[in-house]
């Protein structure tokens, strides 16, 4: 890629720093999943820990998010992002503590899995506030006829960084010990609050103090419910992720059934957001063209098909291929889901919106992780999986005939 090739691109040099500093802050912070679940589930061999972990993060990320919009919406977007990752930087130092063999071999292991629980707790009220601000943010950082490339391009970072992160995890784990890798988060996401600092301060396009929180909140809550064609998408990922998420019990996976150990973990944890980033590339330079809604149904049902041949591989290579290429069509997902959530918000509401949104993704990944871990607990893991799968494909069903806006949907 050539100097101008790049800064085509990158579009500004403002939102080049922009994305910069999300690839490395989400590159550190999702190498932690890999960390703490293969931790959590060497000290305590407990499934169940695992969807506790999940749903530690998701209970402050749902009863922040509404009141965390409204916050986003008022407040001073790149102020408000560097304090984010500076709080991500306290934890994430606090968590290089908890899981040292230091602290492991003088504190009692159910002191360690709770301080951990804790932490994660934690996270998940910052990322309430951070996730719609970098959303909101961006449309603050380029021109409205370069939104929809931006957003693709905000999508390859993250995904970028989700791949990266969790493969670093994994190979730090296996060559090195935790306590290294957790030195090289913070070392990460200490550099991310610097290069956020290249950002400049944006207007603040929603006045404070002229409309209460509550009512705040009921615009937006009323407005996504308006926006039949944005609920529907919501909905679908929702509920289709709740059940069809496996990445929850991937350390039992590694360590069990496929017996691959902390690198393979790793690899496992990133082949879905490498499939991710190959389909939002390829749909960056070639954008989707008509019937958009129809093709989310397909797609959706093609991630619950992997899931289930997932659920039933004793390869690690079949295991890979199946989560890559669930990624591929989750990458689709995630460009049409961004893509209506962009075109479709005034920016007054973007703040309050994508917290509404975050309450349906963090409903579907963490509390699909908390579903999973109950149910291999009950079920056993790979009945669990296969049970997920098949009502990923029953909720395409039953949405292609309840949600006929999101079927015709086109853009």
């Amino acid at each position: 890629m050539n100097i101008q090739t790049t800064k085509q691109f990158f579009i500004n040099k403002e939102f080049a720093w922009f994305v910069w500093a999300r690839i490395i802050f989400i590159a550190g912070i999702r190498m932690t999943p890999v960390l703490l679940g293969w931790k959590l589930y060497e000290i305590t061999g407990s499934k169940l820990s695992l969807g506790i972990l999940g749903l530690s993060e998701v209970i402050p990320a749902i009863l922040l998010a509404l009141p965390a919009g409204v916050k986003v919406d008022r407040s001073n977007k790149q102020r408000l992002i560097s304090f984010c990752i500076f709080f991500y930087l306290l934890i994430m130092l606090l968590m290089l503590l908890v899981t040292s063999n230091f602290f492991i071999l003088k504190v009692p292991t159910p002191a360690v899995e709770w301080s951990i629980y804790l932490l994660v707790f934690a996270t998940g009220a910052v990322r309430a506030y951070s996730s719609p601000a970098f959303n909101a943010f961006l449309a603050q950082l380029v021109k409205q006829e370069e939104l929809v490339r931006a957003t693709s391009i905000n999508s390859m970072a993250w995904l970028i960084a989700a791949v990266a992160g969790p493969a670093t995890g994994g190979l730090l784990l296996g060559y090195t010990n935790i306590t290294t890798a957790f030195i090289i988060v913070c070392s990460m996401v200490f550099i991310a609050v610097l290069l956020m600092q290249n950002v400049g301060q944006k207007p603040i396009t929603y006045e404070p103090g002229k409309t209460k929180t509550w009512e705040s909140v009921k615009e937006s809550l009323q407005f996504v419910l308006h926006q039949k064609a944005l609920l529907g998408s919501m909905t679908l990922d929702m509920f289709a992720v709740l059940f069809g998420g496996a990445v929850a019990l991937l350390p039992v996976f590694a360590k069990d059934i496929l017996h691959i150990g902390p690198q393979g973990l790793g690899w496992l944890m990133a082949a879905t957001y490498l499939g991710n980033f190959v389909a939002i590339a390829l749909l960056t330079f070639k954008p989707m063209k008509h019937a958009q809604g129809k093709k989310l149904f397909y797609v959706v049902a093609g991630f619950g098909i992997c899931i289930i041949v997932f659920a039933l591989s004793k390869s690690f290579i079949l295991s890979f291929a199946a989560l890559f290429i669930s990624g591929l069509f989750d990458g689709v997902s995630v460009i049409i889901r961004g893509t209506v959530l962009q075109l479709f918000v005034p920016n007054k509401m973007r703040g309050r919106v994508s917290s509404v949104s975050s309450i349906f993704i963090n409903s579907s990944n963490e509390l699909g992780q908390f579903e999973s871990g109950v149910a291999a607990s009950i079920m056993g893991t790979v009945p669990s999986v296969i049970f997920g799968g098949c009502m990923t494909l029953l909720v395409v069903i039953v949405t292609w005939f309840k949600a006929p806006a999101l079927r015709k949907l086109e853009y």
